[in-house]
């Protein structure tokens, strides 16, 4: 990634042109900038593009004024956590008081004053990137450093919401390390930390997309995430962890299929619907593992189209 890209990026949202080139000129030297000049573009832009780190917004634009376009910001998941600056002429008691309700954290006044402007923009942008760090540790499991059953939750709801908008398919993998109370009882539990960890890396090998998403669904248990699959894709996925954890060789004495480690797992396919649940997808998907447990271990299953195992 070169430096351009590791700088932080502020999104300007103003139909006078003066005025983004007057903040741009002034940012450029230390961020990234990108601009609209409407409140929808800039919805459009958010919606399909990657996100800004903060996003100085005017108040009074034709269409969509800036109230209303921050608050459709904070309802969605996506964007919610993105900083607002609001930019305007007129800072009445009143418009800072509605500005502050509907989620901005500052404005900024016309004309501009270089000084405020670059100070207020660094502070928000610097307090947003301690906040990015912060969710990240919160996200990731302690012991393997790939996300944890809270990131898992949270992915599972907004990648479903995205798959029921756009009709798209949603595959889930649910997977257990075979034996793995006999590997603990055996090896020692500092033993079964490291396994847990090279399986963690072996998992996030195989899934090379970066819409994906592996993380430790708890205990010896991991879950894969792959928004826009079919089932094929899943059970293509699926047979690239087997083999990447049976190339481990961690050796497991007391595994009863294999002397190393191994891995079962089901695969759960299905189109979201108003009428489904991602509870009803992960139901599936731990079926079909237990499908592949009662089939022998150290293989993937999948379930009929009725459900049956």
């Amino acid at each position: 990634m070169d430096q351009e890209e590791t700088r932080p990026k502020v999104f300007i949202v103003d139909d006078e042109t003066v005025s983004i080139d007057v903040l741009a000129t002034l940012l450029r030297p230390d961020y990234r900038v990108v601009s609209a000049k409407s409140g929808e573009a800039a919805l459009a832009r958010l919606d399909s593009h990657a996100l800004p780190d903060l996003i100085l917004l005017d108040v009074v634009m034709p269409g969509m004024n800036g109230y209303q376009v921050c608050e459709q910001l904070k309802n969605s998941v996506r964007t919610r956590d993105i900083p607002v600056i609001f930019i305007t002429s007129s800072i009445a008691e009143e418009d800072e008081t509605q500005g502050f309700s509907v989620g901005a954290v500052d404005y900024i006044g016309k004309p501009f004053r270089p000084a405020i402007v670059l100070a207020r923009v660094r502070t928000h942008v610097e307090l947003k990137k301690r906040g990015d760090m912060l969710e990240r540790l919160a996200i990731l499991d302690g012991l393997t450093s790939i996300p944890n059953r809270r990131r898992f939750d949270q992915f599972m709801e907004y990648e479903w919401s995205r798959s029921l908008r756009y009709a798209h398919p949603f595959s889930l993998l649910l997977m257990d390390i075979d034996f793995f109370k006999l590997y603990n009882d055996h090896y020692g539990h500092a033993q079964g930390d490291a396994c847990l960890r090279l399986v963690a890396e072996a998992i996030s090998r195989s899934m090379p997309r970066t819409v994906d998403l592996a993380a430790r669904y708890g205990g010896e248990e991991f879950a894969c995430v792959l928004p826009a699959t079919h089932e094929a894709g899943a059970t293509a996925v699926a047979e690239r962890i087997l083999q990447a954890v049976r190339g481990l060789q961690i050796p497991h004495a007391h595994s009863k299929v294999a002397d190393h480690v191994t891995v079962s797992i089901g695969v759960a396919s299905m189109v979201p619907t108003l009428q489904r649940q991602p509870l009803d997808l992960i139901t599936r998907a731990d079926q079909a593992l237990y499908k592949a447990k009662r089939s022998g271990r150290n293989r993937l299953a999948s379930l009929d189209y009725d459900g049956a195992a």
